[in-house]
């Protein structure tokens, strides 16, 4: 699910740490007050953990529901 669509418009990662333990809605948030973004546009928005060997992706999809939110192991 890296990029769902090829009609994204934009690919956002969030060059910060994030706290693994954040939910959907802390993700979110920090979309808002990191990023500066609409969390609930159609965009994805890609999360690192403090060793960088995690991500989480928060992508919301139409109509306005959570397509995905996982983190990956590399």
């Amino acid at each position: 699910m890296m990029r769902p669509s090829n009609a994204l418009p934009a690919v956002y990662l969030c060059r910060e740490i994030v706290d693994f333990r954040k939910g959907i809605n802390g993700l979110a948030v920090l979309v808002e007050e990191a990023l500066q973004h609409n969390p609930f546009s159609e965009q994805l928005f890609v999360f690192c953990n403090r060793k960088r060997d995690k991500i989480k992706i928060l992508y919301w999809g139409v109509p306005r529901s959570l397509v995905g939110s996982q983190a990956v192991l590399w």
